[in-house]
């Protein structure tokens, strides 16, 4: 890794006194977290990478980034990955712009989705999804074959959003190992979207975009079909987030038409938003947290116990909601995998105008700062044990 950064100082560099690692010659990134990991040890918690022409600042200081926090002098930018992903996501939550009218009316839409009594009618979703995803390591384990934690765990949270979120089964784990063709489709659009950054401008492109249009029509077909499915049944609830937005929409020029209204299309472009950012962020996190019970069998048998305390006496039990918060160490368990490898590894703030950050980063209005999620959560002001 140090033997492919080179420090590069330019005037900019040296009038504001960050570093700069230039990986112009570095080469493809294959784990872009780590590396800026990497760099943000070699660095500190503030420092520029450049890749060719294009600078990006980093910061993974607690003082900084609540600085950034504050929504009167920041707002929410964009990467260029995220540009890309709006490619097939369009004005979704995570990649609408912020003057875009359909944020603020989904924001307003789907927030009681979120409700502690939306989780309760989420919860037996959530049952079917974990005793699929149980039934399938028992029949490895009988078997004599591994288990894939990482696919299965994808598998398991792919179904919970589809049952929980919009009524759609996606059946992963009667597929054997294959996948279902959204998914597939649904991961080739996130390489493109990746790729698409540091590709070769000289080179042809059209097929791997000609792909590319094809996968993304595909999910929007898929999508398309299961809000005709829902509409076409005649059920109108608002016990998910399909529910809701069609709900929403079924209020204009009603009598309720006071009330933020979606278009189809945008529709659309959030349950794929939900689909990408609802299943895989969650399938990593309890990835991440397995693989560190097993590396510490003493925080393994303490959730062991703590879940043996409630249901150790039934073969097949059915927890309820309740049981949930009766999990106070399993929650921390939880909570620290998500400060050692949060699900969303970075996100970007920009300044509303030209500003001082910290009182010594001069930043221009409009200018992407990537906020470094794991190690600003490695930062030492959390104490020596977090």
């Amino acid at each position: 890794m140090t033997d492919t950064i080179a420090l590069h100082s330019d005037e900019r560099a040296a009038d504001d006194g960050i570093p700069v690692a230039d990986l112009t010659e570095a080469g493809p990134i294959h784990t872009p977290i780590q590396q800026f990991m990497d760099l943000a040890r070699i660095h500190g918690p503030v420092f520029k990478r450049k890749f060719g022409d294009h600078e990006t600042l980093f910061l993974a200081s607690l003082d900084l980034v609540t600085e950034l926090a504050d929504e009167s002098r920041f707002s929410k930018a964009k990467s260029v990955v995220l540009e890309n992903v709006r490619e097939f996501t369009g004005d979704g939550l995570f990649t609408a712009y912020n003057d875009e009218p359909n944020w603020a009316k989904a924001h307003e839409v789907l927030m009681p989705a979120f409700a502690l009594g939306s989780m309760r009618t989420y919860h037996p979703a959530m049952l079917k999804a974990v005793r699929r995803v149980m039934a399938a390591w028992d029949r490895r384990v009988a078997d004599g074959t591994p288990v894939q934690v990482a696919e299965d765990m994808t598998r398991m949270t792919l179904d919970t959003i589809g049952l929980a979120g919009f009524g759609f089964d996606f059946e992963s784990f009667s597929r054997g190992d294959t996948e279902h063709p959204f998914v597939e489709a649904m991961v080739r659009c996130l390489e493109w979207s990746l790729t698409k950054i540091s590709r070769d401008p000289d080179a042809d492109h059209s097929a791997a975009d000609a792909a590319f249009r094809t996968d993304a029509d595909y999910l929007a077909s898929v999508v398309d079909e299961v809000i005709a499915a829902r509409t076409a049944s005649g059920e109108s609830g608002d016990d998910d987030l399909l529910g809701l937005m069609l709900g929403a929409r079924g209020q204009e020029g009603g009598a309720a038409g006071d009330g933020p209204a979606l278009d189809l299309a945008n529709i659309r472009n959030q349950v794929i938003t939900f689909l990408i950012a609802g299943h895989e962020t969650t399938s990593g996190a309890l990835s991440f947290a397995l693989y560190y019970l097993l590396k510490d069998p003493l925080a393994l048998r303490m959730v062991q116990r703590e879940a043996d305390e409630l249901w150790g006496d039934q073969a097949d039990p059915d927890p309820s909601f309740e049981d949930i918060g009766r999990l106070p160490f399993t929650r921390q368990v939880l909570n620290e995998t998500l400060r050692l490898w949060p699900t969303a590894g970075a996100f970007f703030r920009q300044a509303r105008e030209d500003t001082l950050l910290g009182g010594r980063y001069p930043l221009k209005a409009g200018e992407p700062v990537m906020v470094l999620t794991p190690m600003l959560h490695r930062d030492p002001v959390w104490g020596d044990n977090p």
